[in-house]
Order: C-alpha cells, then structure tokens, then sequence
C-alpha cells in the first residue's frame, strides 16, 4: 500500500515539476521582453506605442482580416499574437506615413511579424480569398509551389 503512495507522490511530484518549468519558461520570455533596451523602452512597451499610435487607422475589414489570420493560434496567446503583428503592422504604417493600414500593410506586417511556420496558413488562406501575394513572395518561405502541393 505505501508503496503505491510513493509512486503516486513520485508522479504527482514529476508531473508538477513539469509543469512549474513550462510556465516559469513562458514567465520568463515574458520578463525578457520586459526588460528595457538601449533606447530605455522595452519590446512590449514598442508594441503598445505602435498599436497605439495606429489604432485610428485601422478599418474594420483589416481588424476581421487580422483576427481571421491569428484563428490558428490557440485562444489563450491569440491577444499576445495579435499584438505583436499589429504592432509590426503599425510600425511599417508609421514608417511609410500611411493615412490608413491597407492590404499591403497587413500581408507584409503578418509576414514580418509571424515564424516562417505560420506562413502556410496565411498563403492558404489569402488563395482561399483569392487576394495576391506575389509581391511579398521574397518574404514568404514556402514548401510548396501555390496550387500544387506535392505534385
């Protein structure tokens, strides 16, 4: 009998100890991005001035593409994520003086903003929506030739 106890306090202990080390991985990436850089302003604290400064310029199509593009990421990260790649977006807008974040802005600030990985998702989901991206192609790391996916 005690020795199944000790078994399940070795497990509950082994699987806590994961646990503890997952989330104090995730805690400190987040306490790194606060930390401030040379110019005295952390990564976090760029990306609310750039979503900040850019807030009026978005339509409310480019929200709805935006938060169509981030569906893929699991909802308890899809507000970190959606920040992230509209501050890259508010960053580009700011950085071309554009009066209004356009389809442009969107497709390069996700691009720029997203892990390669991610880019078969929104190559697939700008074919399903029948919108042209060969202009970012340079930016885009594909495996497959568009329409003929391993043929």
């Amino acid at each position: 009998m005690s020795t199944t106890i000790g078994i399940l306090l070795l497990i509950w202990s082994f699987i806590m100890l994961v646990l503890l080390v997952i989330g104090g991985y995730f805690m400190f990436r987040k306490f790194l991005k606060k930390l401030p850089k040379e110019d005295g302003k952390s990564i976090i604290d760029w990306e609310e001035y750039y979503v900040n400064q850019t807030i009026d310029l978005w339509s409310e199509d480019q929200k709805a593409l935006l938060n169509e593009l981030v569906e893929p990421v699991p909802d308890i990260f899809q507000d970190v994520a959606k920040q992230k790649i509209g501050a890259k977006i508010g960053q580009l807008a700011l950085e071309r003086r554009a009066n209004s974040i356009t389809l442009d802005l969107l497709i390069e600030g996700y691009i720029l903003a997203t892990p390669k990985r991610d880019h078969k998702f929104l190559i697939k989901r700008l074919e399903e929506k029948e919108i042209d991206f060969s202009p970012y192609e340079h930016l885009l790391e594909r495996n497959y030739k568009s329409g003929s996916q391993g043929t």
